[in-house]
């Protein structure tokens, strides 16, 4: 394992480590590579048969664009593992496989060669998109998603920035919305009732940092499924409240467990990942696990708790 493929969102973040600086450190390791933005056309394209690997710097975004391109083999014919260094705003995929720290160290991580796999929701029913790294839902969070797309630059320009106003404005909408009707069959079981929020989650969190399935492991081969009633809304807005003023707290809300999912949600607003998506009326959701498409370099901490 010597040879990487580099793809790199310069953009990504706040864009502090530059593709000089980056290839540096990689070098550094005693890996060889080469390189592709993101931004450019032809990223995807692997030019040498001795890749051994695929160096993905960015954030959840990124991950989502190219793990998009491997699940559609566009990308290449082999399965290559995935060595990711988080530069994004949340980074809700490389929280929950733990891995964090400088760059420098996670690069050098990974010549331990710790693997994890990594589930894919395969979505039915959804225009536009086919699987989703991790969440599927609706209620608060896709009006969420529509209110930071309408946020001034100044309130959204640094990372830490972009958090904190999603905390807030999702701290309003929490006290402010209305239950919407759902039936869930979850593994051949139906249940039903009206909600704040329906998350079938395959991360630990989801949008600004939010710890809603906080043992979720996302190569066990199940989703958890986040029901949030009526009844937790003081709950969730407390939650959120402490995340604001710089306490993660525990999160405890209805969840379910199930590999196949059905979702009837009786609205048009869901979200895919980080995505918005506008349903064309309320319709049934089909969902399935796809295990282990995808594997990642893990630290010696995520493996000795799995």
């Amino acid at each position: 394992m010597r040879y990487a493929k580099v793809l790199h969102n310069p953009g990504a973040g706040e864009g502090e480590l530059g593709k000089k600086d980056l290839i540096t450190l990689i070098h550094s390791a005693g890996f060889g590579c080469s390189y592709s933005s993101t931004k450019k056309k032809g990223w995807e394209k692997i030019e040498s048969s001795e890749t051994d690997f695929i160096i993905l710097a960015g954030g959840d975004g990124t991950v989502r664009k190219v793990a998009s391109e491997l699940l559609d083999k566009k990308l290449l014919d082999k399965k290559l593992p995935i060595g990711l260094l988080p530069f994004g705003t949340a980074n809700n995929i490389a929280r929950t496989l733990g891995i964090t720290g400088e760059p420098i160290e996670i690069i050098h991580s990974w010549t331990k060669k710790h693997l994890k796999k990594f589930d894919v929701g395969r979505l039915f029913g959804v225009p536009k998109s086919h699987f989703f790294l991790e969440s599927f839902g609706y209620g608060i969070f896709p009006i969420l998603m529509e209110q930071m797309k309408n946020q001034p630059e100044d309130d959204i320009d640094t990372p830490e920035k972009s958090l904190r106003t999603a905390l807030t404005l999702l701290l309003k909408l929490i006290k402010n919305a209305d239950p919407t009707y759902c039936k869930l069959i979850l593994d051949g079981v139906h249940h039903d009732g009206s909600y704040l929020l329906v998350e079938v989650m395959n991360t630990s969190s989801i949008g600004p940092n939010l710890k809603l399935a906080p043992l979720a492991d996302p190569g066990d081969g199940v989703f958890e499924i986040i029901l949030i009633t009526e009844g937790e809304r003081d709950a969730f807005a407390e939650y959120v409240s402490n995340k604001l003023e710089g306490r993660e707290m525990p999160s405890v809300f209805t969840t379910l467990k199930a590999k196949q999912v059905e979702i009837f949600w009786d609205g048009s607003e869901a979200h895919v990942d980080d995505e918005r998506i506008e349903m064309k009326k309320p319709a049934s959701v089909r969902i399935e696990l796809l295990h282990g498409l995808l594997e990642f370099f893990v630290p010696d901490s995520i493996l000795a708790s799995a």
